[in-house]
């Protein structure tokens, strides 16, 4: 998938099925549009293109980042994917105008893919009618795409970032079709767990959402290859450390030098909640007997 910032870069392109939305997290009502668009832009002929925000349009936290989403997208087989950075000046801009000068000027699309809450615009006073009107005069065609439940939950990014917050994993990997994860930079942390004989990765989230406090059992992608482990999210009461919170995971049988690296974590299991221990030892006994667990679990679930 080839990706554009900026839609003054926009080139080349002769007839295309146009997705637009944020698509934070690309869940199962995302994955949908997105392979309809695919498929249609086949039939036609033309390019399957996504045109997506960041930062957030409506400043909500970021289920997951720009890169995480983008390496997301490029997987349901977009052609080309547009990122707009969402500015005061992009915001300005009239939506009859967003219309005419990007989805028809610059685009040329012949399909418009769109949830059935799609705003747009200036005061986001575009909607779908608007889109439709504009698509009798000037020859394209628009999909709506309604809300979609699964297990009786809405299927909605909003509805993902509580679940995960919550703890709830099974049920936000339903509505994501895969298991939450993080995508983050590994950095210099104190040190603590190598001394305690369990050394971690200090992770820093690119801007994303995180499980709750607590001790997971996750599967890690570094490169090209997976690997086990157990991953603290936590403000690590026993220390006395501040409210910051910290993400750190201990991969099984792993000994590069990863600092600056990006690694992926998908948590797979929540092993208990987060609490603090009356002293080092303590917490080191726990740890361990944390690591057991999170083994015994690895070994009985298919991976």
């Amino acid at each position: 998938m080839k990706v554009i910032h900026g839609i003054k870069n926009i080139k080349g392109i002769k007839k295309s099925v146009v997705a637009i939305g944020v698509f934070d997290g690309v869940h199962l009502g995302h994955m949908n549009i997105l392979k309809s668009a695919v498929r249609q832009a086949r039939k036609i002929r033309g390019a399957s293109v996504v045109v997506t925000f960041w930062p957030h349009p409506q400043k909500e936290p970021s289920l997951y980042s720009l890169a995480h989403r983008l390496k997301l997208i490029a997987h349901q087989g977009i052609d080309l994917c547009v990122v707009v950075k969402f500015t005061p000046e992009f915001a300005s801009i009239e939506a009859e105008n967003f219309i005419k000068n990007i989805l028809i000027k610059k685009l040329n699309a012949e399909y418009i893919f769109v949830g059935s809450n799609f705003r747009f615009g200036k005061y986001a006073k575009g909607d779908i009618e608007l889109l439709k009107k504009f698509g009798r005069e000037d020859d394209f065609k628009v999909r709506i795409f309604k809300v979609i439940r699964k297990n009786n939950l809405v299927v909605s990014s909003t509805a993902i970032r509580a679940l995960i917050r919550k703890g709830e994993l099974d049920k936000a990997e339903s509505l994501l079709t895969r298991p939450v994860s993080v995508l983050g930079t590994v950095i210099r942390g104190i040190s603590l767990a190598k001394r305690l004989g369990v050394p971690t990765a200090n992770i820093d989230p690119h801007h994303e959402v995180t499980p709750g406090s607590g001790i997971y059992a996750v599967r890690v992608f570094f490169g090209n290859k997976k690997y086990f482990g157990i991953c603290y999210i936590g403000r690590k009461p026993t220390l006395n450390l501040g409210n910051e919170r910290h993400v750190e995971v201990h991969i099984f049988g792993f000994k590069k030098n990863i600092y600056g690296k990006d690694i992926n974590i998908q948590f797979l299991k929540k092993i208990r909640n987060d609490r603090k221990f009356a002293s080092l030892h303590a917490l080191s006994c726990q740890i361990n007997k944390d690591i057991q667990k999170t083994i015994q679990y690895l070994s009985r679930v298919s991976l």
